[in-house]
């Protein structure tokens, strides 16, 4: 399995896997939008709309850390199954809401869906993966939330011309790729790592035997049996460092991206680019360059490795972002070259986001492991976004721009200190890591 091609079923496997963080990017955008309407409609002031904004993020927390957890414990194939299920009903009913409380309730259990997902798609992706193939097919599954935010602008541009209750649509409208989502993993069998991982190593070779052919041994996985999972074990020497590692890093990159996504037109208003279609043209401009700073980091990411990726990821964040901190009354050009250079590098530096947290953990707790890094990143992105408008008004568009920047910069010594490199070894290889 490690040196397999990459084959039909895991291009499906991936592709259907990537819905979850193409739902978090969908869903966390479009609410950004979608408060243009709802924001007077609802008489929502500063704190009920930072509320709004960060109620998703706040679910994403819960949601990571405990199914995160349970993943490890029922496997992954019923979570699976059941998640974009629960994103459906919750989309269509934030539709009918009629007060902020409500809203910001629904916001919170949807987000607590999607931040479910992670931990579930993302480990039973890295325990199919060959390790040719683990970093792109990891790296595609992140990047997909970009793709899934930029789908959110044009859909929610699109319904802001439909009139008063265009809003309600927008935030309903996630329901149809979760239905699809639905649909495409009802058949996906069960990780074969997980189920020797408990044990059950009959059931594993069947279902290796069935993915890969007769020929296919579990003894060829080298994935020991009957592990236990508890939830301690990330904290414990050997792994603990891992934990701060992934958890510091993700925080650090999301933190500034949130906050960008969430009150792009916001943001953009306060560097005096909300006149007329000026700000639809950057925000669209910004939202494709975070996707494109994908492409090239899937390619390089088994060429290069992933610890140079990271650090000059972080490098170049950190000078986009000091830019716009520093000269908030550029010239319209000199504005939008600091926020592109940051979305690429911010776009390109979040494949690493899928990459790290499943490569540094073993089986038994590598969903925990993911799912705690998913938790801690959203705090304080959660946190960010709730500050953004308040900082806005209270310092302006420059210092909040640098705040960022210290966020950025202390990402980048995080990773220089601690970033590992895995680059070309078998998925049990990085897990049995020392001294990282």
């Amino acid at each position: 399995m490690e040196e397999s091609p990459l084959t039909p079923f895991l291009k499906r496997l991936t592709l259907y896997s990537s819905g979850g963080p193409f739902l978090d990017g969908y869903i966390l955008v479009i609410i950004g939008i979608a408060l243009i309407q709802l924001g007077p409609q609802l008489r929502l002031n500063n704190f009920w709309e930072g509320l709004v904004g960060a109620s998703a993020l706040v679910g994403l927390l819960v949601g990571g850390a405990a199914f995160g957890f349970v993943t490890d414990l029922v496997g992954r194939k019923l979570m699976y199954r059941i998640d974009p299920i629960a994103i459906i009903v919750l989309s269509v009913a934030q539709m009918c809401v009629t007060s902020a409380g409500a809203l910001v309730l629904l916001r919170f259990l949807i987000g607590i869906a999607v931040g479910a997902d992670y931990p579930i798609s993302t480990s039973l992706v890295a325990e199919f993966s060959p390790k040719k193939y683990r970093g792109f097919m990891l790296g595609f599954l992140i990047s997909m939330w970009y793709l899934g935010a930029v789908a959110a602008a044009i859909v929610g541009y699109s319904l802001l011309s439909s009139g008063p209750v265009g809003w309600r649509w927008m935030l309903g409208s996630a329901a149809l790729p979760a239905l699809v989502l639905v649909i495409g993993r009802w058949n996906m069998p069960e990780s074969p790592r997980w189920l020797m991982s408990k044990g059950r190593l009959l059931k594993a070779q069947q279902i290796l035997n069935k993915v890969w052919g007769p020929e296919a041994d579990i003894d060829d996985l080298h994935q020991t049996a009957e592990e236990k999972t508890d939830f301690r074990k990330i904290f414990t020497r050997g792994y603990y460092k891992r934990t701060v590692f992934v958890c510091s890093f993700w925080m650090c990159q999301v933190i500034p991206v949130f906050a960008i996504y969430t009150f792009g037109p916001q943001i953009l208003e306060a560097f005096h680019l909300g006149r007329g279609n000026l700000w639809i043209f950057g925000y669209a401009l910004i939202n494709v360059f975070f996707l494109l700073g994908c492409v090239p980091y899937l390619v390089l990411i088994n060429v290069l490795g992933r610890r140079p990726l990271i650090i000059w990821s972080f490098v170049f964040m950190t000078l986009g972002l000091l830019v716009l901190g520093l000269f908030p009354k550029a010239p319209v050009g000199v504005i939008l070259c600091g926020f592109l250079i940051y979305a690429f590098f911010a776009g390109g530096s979040s494949v690493l986001d899928g990459v790290y947290p499943n490569e540094l953990f073993p089986t038994e707790v590598r969903a925990t492991a993911f799912g705690v890094a998913t938790s801690v990143s959203r705090v304080g992105a959660a946190i960010g976004t709730f500050s953004v408008p308040y900082c806005l008004q209270t310092f302006g568009i420059g210092p909040t721009m640098l705040i960022s920047t210290g966020v950025t910069l202390l990402g980048l010594i995080v990773c220089v200190l601690l970033a590992p490199e895995t680059k070309g070894l078998t998925l049990q290889e990085c897990s049995d890591l020392k001294g990282n």
